[in-house]
Formats: structure tokens, C-alpha cells, sequence
């Protein structure tokens, strides 16, 4: 059994914590960032209001030049987040890379979900891709170049480029 629960922090930053933070960085109010140290902004990223990038002691999130992101995304990068230049990210997007495991414990005893060990897997979004309003993409998908994820769409596998998806779970729709 684990101990009592513990914070992450507030989220507090400051612009000269971030890993990289070019002056051209649009950052609105509200925003929450976490291990600001392992979070790297490349030149004219706008981060809208209320955003939480959840950078992670191991690993890194990393967004490229001219990319946007809406209010109220959510970027969880335990397992590491890779977003290329020219990306649209819609409001209320919700980027995971980590997950617990399911199967059952090999001593056959059982263990709340909550306290099985947690997998983590990279998510990338290579450039000029976009992701619609509402999304949630799972650990270790990759979004291919220029490909469009559907607004509300829930990707659990990797997105060709050129491709466009939408659904629950996402599906091909056509290539472009």
C-alpha cells in the first residue's frame, strides 16, 4: 500500500525555469507548467489560456516552431511528448503517456488498478499535423505529417500522414 498522496506542486513557473523559451513565446494567463526545466518551446508557440503541460523528471516535452495550443489542453509527458513545427492543437485536447498495467499480478493477488506499476510510451506529432477540439491521444501514438485528428476523437493507434481520422475509437475516414 502506498503512502499518503503527496503534491506535484502548484505549477507555478517562470518563463526563465523552461528548458527553452524564445522571447517570440506566447504564453497566456492561467497557464500551469510542471518540471518547467524538461519543457522546451520553440520560436512563436502560443499556449492558450489555462493550458497544464505536465513536463516529467524523466523524460521531456518538446514543441516546435509555430505551433499552437489551445485553452485547456492537457499535455501529460511522463513518457515523453514530441510535437513538430506548424502543429494546431484544438482546445481541450488531452495528450497521455503513461497508463497502469492490467493484467493481473503474477502472484494472482489483486491489486487496485490505481497501484499496479504504471507503463509510459513517447507521443509525437510530426509537423504540420493537426489535432481537433476535444481529442485525447493515448501512449505512444504518433500523428504522421500533415494528418488530421477529428474533433472528439479518441486515437489509439498511430495516424499515417495525410490521413484523417475521427471516431472512438479513431478511424481512417480518407488520405489527402
Amino acid at each position: 500500500m502506498r503512502g499518503p498522496p503527496r503534491s506535484h506542486g502548484s505549477g507555478e513557473w517562470l518563463r526563465t525555469e523552461l528548458g527553452a523559451c524564445p522571447d517570440s513565446v506566447v504564453i497566456e494567463p492561467g497557464v500551469l507548467i510542471f518540471h518547467p526545466d524538461r519543457v522546451f518551446l520553440g520560436e512563436r508557440v502560443y499556449v492558450g489560456h489555462r493550458a497544464i503541460l505536465k513536463g516529467y523528471y524523466k523524460n521531456e516535452l518538446r514543441i516546435g516552431a509555430g505551433t499552437w495550443l489551445g485553452q485547456d489542453v492537457f499535455l501529460h509527458s511522463a513518457g515523453g511528448i514530441e510535437i513538430g513545427c506548424e502543429v494546431g492543437i484544438g482546445p481541450r485536447v488531452m495528450i497521455l503517456t503513461s497508463a497502469h498495467e492490467l493484467p493481473p499480478q503474477p502472484d494472482g493477488s489483486e491489486v487496485p488498478i490505481l497501484h499496479r506499476p504504471i507503463q509510459l510510451a513517447k507521443v509525437t506529432l510530426e509537423d504540420g499535423c493537426d489535432i481537433g477540439v476535444g481529442a485525447i491521444l493515448l501512449p505512444g501514438v504518433t500523428i504522421g505529417q500533415y494528418a488530421q485528428v477529428g474533433a472528439g476523437a479518441v486515437v489509439t493507434h498511430s495516424v499515417p500522414p495525410r490521413t484523417i481520422v475521427a471516431g472512438n475509437p479513431a478511424r481512417p475516414l480518407r488520405s489527402h
